[in-house]
């Protein structure tokens, strides 16, 4: 694996809605073995092997069964932050970058839902080391799956040239956060553009900068949620009335789409087998 500092995000706060009723706000889909004899989350956990161990950001009402899961998995998280409430990626993300970053101020992130299906996990592996050192460089680097069909529900990556310096990281030219059919349609005839997989890996450092550019509300909630957080054993409950102030925004519209606009600070490494269980990307919440 990279010789970076990686903390793999786990972002475990979605309520599964479009998997109703096998999925339910009681025991999201995230916590269920649909696709193997564990859980998703805990499939997700074992996918990264052999980088640091695992921020999880869950709901609180969710937060014994998923201490049960990954304790049973024998996967001993660097930390389960609590949502009191429901924010959405972008204060997950947040969250997380702050974590990270108090630890190493030098960390990489690599966030991932906890919903994903990911067959050729040796490529995947192979795809977070290329990517790594676009990341540490400050690039925010977003990892795309081939469309099959025009769907609506997922954002648009727009490949352009390779990454100067970077080995196998293409610039971005654009992204297109959830289009119409029609716009849809004709991304997946012109053959340059890719499915958001909602999976980025990204310096912290670089997160909590962009946040206080473009979504400084997000950042300062955030901040003053997780300084004010009280740790019970390996929880980390974030102050209720701090993050309650965050807007509902997904990582996608807070930085995606103004970071990759125009290549600024963006690099793409594909993913050929990803899906996601029943929930477009970046609308998890």
């Amino acid at each position: 694996m990279s010789e970076h500092v990686i903390y793999p995000v786990i972002l475990s706060g979605g309520i599964g809605s479009r998997l109703w009723p096998v999925s339910r706000a009681s025991c999201p889909k995230q916590l269920l073995p649909l696709c193997s004899s564990n859980s998703m989350l805990v499939d997700t956990s074992k996918r990264i092997d052999g980088l640091r161990s695992p921020i999880v950001i869950c709901a609180n009402a969710h937060r014994f069964i998923v201490a049960e899961q990954l304790q049973a998995a024998e996967v001993r998280p660097h930390a389960i932050v609590l949502e009191p409430v429901g924010r959405n990626t972008a204060a997950a993300v947040a969250v997380a970058a702050h974590c990270a970053a108090e630890a190493d101020p030098q960390a990489l992130i690599l966030v991932m839902p906890s919903d994903h299906v990911i067959g050729d996990l040796a490529s995947f592996r192979a795809a977070v080391d290329t990517a790594a050192p676009a990341a540490a460089a400050g690039h925010m680097v977003m990892f795309g799956v081939t469309p099959t069909r025009p769907e609506t529900g997922y954002g648009y990556i727009k490949r352009s040239h390779p990454l100067p310096g970077f080995d196998g990281v293409l610039a971005v030219d654009r992204f297109v956060e959830k289009p119409d059919r029609e716009t849809a349609a004709r991304y997946v005839a012109d053959g340059s553009y890719s499915w958001n997989a909602g999976i980025f890996l990204l310096s912290a450092g670089a997160v909590l900068e962009q946040l206080a550019e473009h979504a400084p509300a997000v950042l300062a909630s955030t901040a003053l949620a997780w300084k004010t957080a009280v740790r019970d054993l390996d929880f980390h409950r974030l102050d209720c009335t701090a993050f309650a102030e965050c807007p509902s925004v997904s990582i996608d519209v807070a930085l995606m789409e103004k970071n990759f606009a125009g290549g600024h600070r963006a690099g793409f490494h594909g993913l050929e087998r990803c899906r996601c269980m029943g929930c477009p990307v970046g609308d998890r919440r």
